[in-house]
């Protein structure tokens, strides 16, 4: 435990004891933030953390919930979805949390995560997105920009980049929020929103991954990786504003959608009170 920290410190509240420790996120990763920034919203939204289930699938984002004293589920690549949508649809009152990185959320599980979107099941789904896969050498990933160079682009990426908020919001989410682990007081407040949501919320945390991605792409230390997160971020109020030059390479950071959709367990519910009063039969 470090110096200055007490051990009722709001996070340590939430880690298991004596377990797991130390974690495996490399000096200077941004997972560790995000981590506490979502650790910090379940406490301020006092959820029983009794009915909260986290569940993941592989990754460097996908060993957080080894760390927290939650019902947690480390599940298989790009499949954390499927396996929480078991577990919502078991016991629609669990809250279900899903975090997932860039690689497992829109790659390997790139389908899982369109259809969680458009089906609208009520699951908060915060993806870490770092630009690379971190955990098995430094691969470029579906986020990974246009020249950034990677293990398996050593002379720059030539694809193009998803946006991961823009494909939530096209799937068909009711909530979508980016924020980053730099601005990580807002990014408290948008995983707070995202949790509070009936339907599909995703939260993108734009983290830094200095091991695999910094280092390869002339950033000196990871907190010039934060420094980057700071001077091209841009809220989406000033966003809108602002010529398609400026915002070129941009961050666009808040609440990007905000709707209200018919949620997928209500429905459902809906559905086995029809077949159990025999409706079916009588049409």
């Amino acid at each position: 435990m470090n110096k200055g920290r007490t051990p009722d410190h709001v996070v340590f509240k939430y880690l298991r004891k004596n377990k797991k420790f130390p974690h495996i996120f490399c000096q200077g990763c941004g997972h560790g933030i995000v981590l506490g920034a979502l650790i910090r919203a379940i406490d301020k939204l006092k959820l029983n953390i009794d009915n909260l289930v986290m569940v993941s699938g592989i990754g460097c984002s996908s060993r957080a919930p080894v760390y927290v004293d939650f019902n947690t589920l480390h599940t298989l690549h790009g499949r954390a979805l499927p396996f929480a949508t078991g577990i919502k649809l078991a016991n629609p009152d669990l809250k279900v949390i899903v975090i997932t990185g860039d690689g497992d959320a829109s790659a390997i599980g790139g389908n899982h995560f369109i259809h969680s979107c458009r089906r609208n099941i009520e699951i908060t789904c915060i993806v870490l997105n770092n630009n690379i896969y971190g955990m098995t050498g430094g691969q470029y990933s579906p986020t990974t920009p246009v020249g950034g160079s990677s293990a398996t682009a050593p002379f720059g990426n030539i694809e193009r980049p998803f946006d991961i908020c823009d494909l939530a919001v096209g799937a068909g989410a009711s909530f979508v929020a980016r924020g980053t682990a730099y601005h990580v007081t807002g990014l408290i407040g948008l995983i707070e929103q995202a949790l509070q949501k009936p339907g599909f919320s995703v939260v993108e945390a734009v983290s830094q991954c200095y091991t695999a991605y910094g280092r390869r792409n002339k950033f000196k230390s990871p907190s010039d990786m934060l420094r980057w997160q700071k001077e091209n971020s841009i809220d989406v109020r000033a966003w809108d504003k602002l010529p398609p030059e400026k915002r070129a390479g941009k961050i666009k950071t808040g609440i990007l959608a905000d709707h209200e959709y018919t949620e997928y367990t209500r429905e459902y519910q809906k559905i086995i009170e029809r077949a159990a009063g025999g409706d079916h039969e009588k049409e």
